[in-house]
């Protein structure tokens, strides 16, 4: 058993993880890795992009957004990801910091692997492909100013539907606890096989979330009367610049992100969890 760790050292208490989990997977002989541009005892070092070809299971420190940045990364070479949390809230981590003793079920078999679909999103300008994104949680249409509204459609096999808002969210089950949930989208099981078209902010109340199966491809455009600049962002990063000419093809990527289980919480208990935690802060 090979394994990479890659850790966010901007989360409080990620480095010194770094050591301690070194020296245990050292204690029980399994080999492990660290990019090149951090030193640790413990560990052989290599360059990030190498690291998936030469582990057997990525492991991440950080929270939600340093699995996402990663686990992407992997799912292009078939293997599996773990996320130990050192974030706020952490719905993609399977363990916390002080469990890393959990590690030892990578040598005796003691887990599990949930796929998780991504989306494929094709940028075209006059009918050409002019760029390519994969997204674990969402794509997201919006203006590059505050409170400026524009004009959405999402086509469905020819049918069109409109919205008048302040954009709109094209989400996965997995990113359905992230933005699409702040802008009042479903909580969706997340090995379900479908894509979220949330609203934000609409000026009209009839407008509601939609859910699509996941074979369908959904066209997106957007417009502004104000002549305002309209973007769109994936996993939460700027992407690209959206124009009238631009069209926006999203459907189910061929890639899965296969996520380690090590222990048997739940996804519905790990929302129990965090709300409560959410709650009290």
């Amino acid at each position: 058993m090979v394994v990479a760790l890659i850790p966010n050292l901007d989360k409080r208490g990620s480095a010194d993880m770094v050591e301690k989990i070194g020296m245990f997977l050292s204690k029980n002989g399994i080999q492990a890795y660290l990019p090149d541009n951090i030193s640790c005892a413990y560990y052989k070092l290599a360059p990030e992009n190498e690291l998936y070809k030469i582990a057997d299971v990525i492991i991440t420190i950080g929270g939600d957004g340093t699995i996402i940045r990663y686990a992407k990364r992997a799912a292009a070479y078939g293997k599996p990801i773990l996320g130990i949390n050192a974030g706020r809230v952490g719905y993609l981590a399977n363990i916390e910091q002080g469990e890393y003793s959990l590690l030892k079920k990578l040598i005796t078999n003691e887990f599990t692997t949930e796929n998780r679909m991504m989306l494929s999103i094709d940028v075209c300008q006059n009918g050409k492909v002019v760029n390519t994104f994969e997204a674990l949680n969402d794509a997201v249409i919006t203006s590059g100013f505050i409170s400026r509204i524009i004009d959405v459609s999402a086509s469905v096999d020819g049918d069109t539907i409109k919205y008048h808002a302040d954009g709109l969210i094209a989400s996965t089950p997995t990113g359905s606890t992230a933005y699409s949930m702040s802008a009042g989208g479903p909580i969706i099981d997340p090995t379900a096989q479908c894509i979220c078209l949330t609203p934000i902010c609409s000026h009209s109340l009839s407008a509601k979330p939609i859910l699509l199966d996941g074979n369908r491809t959904v066209v997106l455009k957007a417009t502004s009367n104000k002549k305002c600049d309209i973007y769109l962002s994936v996993d939460g990063k700027k992407a690209s610049a959206v124009y009238p000419n631009t069209e926006i093809y999203i459907k189910r990527s061929q890639n899965t992100v296969k996520l380690l289980r090590l222990n048997d919480r739940s996804f519905y208990k790990t929302l129990s969890v965090k709300f409560l935690d959410s709650r009290s802060e």
